[in-house]
């Protein structure tokens, strides 16, 4: 409930403060007095966009502050434990508008976006304008009705959750499907590619290694005896290098008692013969394991061969390369067969969440079709009372063949705003809602439907901004008494021309416009019960209103 709204320094409101009351506050005042302004204002902290035109004094922000009541309803309370708010008794909403047109909101002081403070708002206050009575003609506000009269509300949320999983996995499947068609297409040719390279089995660095032991092969006979000549000087001579310098060290030994310096060089000479004796044996092992084999010269020269051609199929230049090739093709050989078992998987998840849509989808249909007779007698019921007697309206929920984020129907309101009396209501003689209401039966319908689905939803704040359009006369006086029952349940605030709704206030409020320091500026103020009447006398005859004005406004608001 709206409690309180303080605005300052908007469009030509300097400073406002207006307290509601908790049923029926009904607002009043000549043409261009500032009413609409208040609605504007009060607009800002439900959400809507702001710029700095509305700021009355350029070098002061814009501040409009509302003070809510709503603490009992679970939905703002989780909204406000989501988002990290205080939970407190009152909602204080503010919104304020730099002079630069950039603006701010807060919710209890915290600084808000505008996303949550049209979340938060749309849970606190259902605003209606004028221009709102286009959305009764949209097909999603007709569904959004029906669903919220047939109770549809956590059923539609689990359906949409599921629905987004299945729109997911059918998206998931498809491109899945899409990735294993092209990877069919590469499947045969990569496969050969991968059999001719696991075929060849090379190793690490094996044709580099090849390479090196062909060469050898191919001069074993230079070598052998190359490490031959090498081999014989050092060993195999009639007097052997190592022999030799074995008994230099000898002679080295004798001396060494001689003189301190010799016993170091026999060391060094010892080191040397060491040496050259490894050396020397080492060369015999080279020189015994080379040996000519044509056969293996042949062998080599082949698996060379094919890893030359390979190399140059694949544009490469070493044998890890090729090996690298090999892993990569076995992945997306892999791939493929990962692919086929995803698929596999995900037509299972599909299937599954297709099957828990359409179970969801037949009840919330289900649903709705219990509520199209009962909606349709309502509103057909309270035209009657607000003097469209012959107009009928009719809700009807064609199924679809496939699943929509809505479910499976399609909801039209329909409408004849002339059905002679006695006459069948026949689906023939009926007409989509937006092709054949005026303006004002849209607004009449939209207030027969909003009296039906705010009782649906508890909605704390009704707001109406001129509802009662194209009315007057007892028509007026029945929309004044269906808005004053709904009053009972849900505070309501209106702005009307009419005196049969003013009539039925709890609180009326009277805007006009007054001097304040050679400005204009728009000022309210709650009338008492004899300003009511003379209010409402102005209403009914001008601005001198007779004896018989004040006397029919007297009987209408003591009725």
């Amino acid at each position: 409930m709206l409690q309180k709204l303080n605005i300052q320094n908007y469009a030509i409101i300097n400073e406002l403060e207006i307290d509601f009351s908790d049923k029926l506050n009904i607002i009043t005042g000549e043409t261009g007095a500032g009413k609409s302004i208040v609605m504007g204002a009060l607009s800002l902290i439900l959400g809507e966009r702001a710029d700095s035109t509305v700021l009355q004094e350029k070098d002061k922000k814009a501040v409009v502050e509302g003070t809510f009541k709503a603490m009992n309803k679970e939905a703002i309370r989780d909204f406000l434990k989501e988002n990290e708010l205080d939970a407190e008794e009152m909602l204080i909403i503010r919104r304020e508008i730099a002079a630069n047109g950039k603006s701010r909101a807060f919710i209890n002081d915290t600084p808000v976006n505008l996303s949550q403070l049209k979340t938060l708002s749309s849970l606190l206050v259902d605003l209606h304008q004028q221009f709102d009575t286009q959305e009764l003609g949209s097909s999603d506000f007709q569904q959004e009705v029906l669903d919220a009269l047939a109770g549809n509300g956590e059923l539609l949320q689990q359906y949409q959750y599921i629905f987004h999983q299945y729109k997911k996995a059918k998206k998931d499947l498809s491109e899945l499907q899409a990735q294993q068609v092209a990877a069919n297409a590469a499947l045969d040719y990569n496969r050969f590619l991968f059999d001719e390279l696991n075929e060849a089995n090379f190793t690490e660095n094996e044709l580099e290694e090849l390479d090196a032991e062909l060469k050898l092969l191919g001069n074993a006979e230079n070598i052998k005896q190359e490490l031959a000549a090498a081999c014989y000087p050092l060993k195999e001579s009639e007097e052997p290098i190592v022999q030799q310098i074995k008994s230099l060290v000898n002679k080295l030994h004798a001396l060494e008692k001689y003189h301190a310096g010799i016993a170091e060089l026999s060391k060094r000479m010892q080191s040397t013969q060491l040496e050259l004796a490894d050396i020397a044996d080492e060369l015999e092992h080279i020189n015994n394991s080379v040996h000519y084999s044509a056969e293996r010269i042949q062998l080599v020269s082949d698996r060379i061969s094919m890893g030359y051609k390979l190399q140059k199929k694949h544009q490469v230049t070493s044998t890890n390369e090729l090996i690298a090739i090999k892993d990569d093709l076995q992945k997306k050989l892999d791939q493929v067969l990962n692919i086929s078992e995803a698929i596999l998987q995900n037509e299972k998840e599909t299937a599954a969440l297709l099957d828990q849509c359409n179970d969801a989808a037949k009840k919330i249909s289900a649903n709705r079709k219990k509520t199209i007779k009962p909606l349709s007698e309502n509103v057909n019921g309270l035209l009657a009372r607000i003097g469209m007697p012959n107009a009928r309206f009719m809700a009807t929920a064609l199924t679809l063949d496939a699943l929509s984020a809505l479910g499976i129907d399609r909801v039209e309101f329909l409408f004849n705003a002339n059905l002679p009396a006695g006459q069948a209501d026949k689906s023939d003689r009926y007409e989509p809602l937006r092709k054949v209401a005026s303006g004002g039966e849209l607004s009449r319908l939209m207030l027969c439907i909003k009296s039906l689905v705010a009782k649906k939803l508890q909605l704390p704040t009704l707001i109406f901004d001129e509802i009662d359009t194209g009315i007057s006369g007892e028509a007026a006086r029945q929309v004044g008494n269906i808005m004053k029952e709904l009053s009972a349940a849900h505070q309501l605030i209106s702005i009307t021309h009419q005196p049969q709704i003013a009539a039925k206030a709890d609180a009326h409020y009277f805007v006009y416009k007054a001097i304040d320091k050679d400005k204009i500026v728009t000022s309210i103020r709650l009338l008492n019960n004899d300003e009511r009447i003379t209010a409402i006398a102005q209403m009914l005859s001008g601005e001198k209103p007779t004896a018989a004005a004040l006397q029919n406004a007297r009987e209408m608001v003591g009725n």
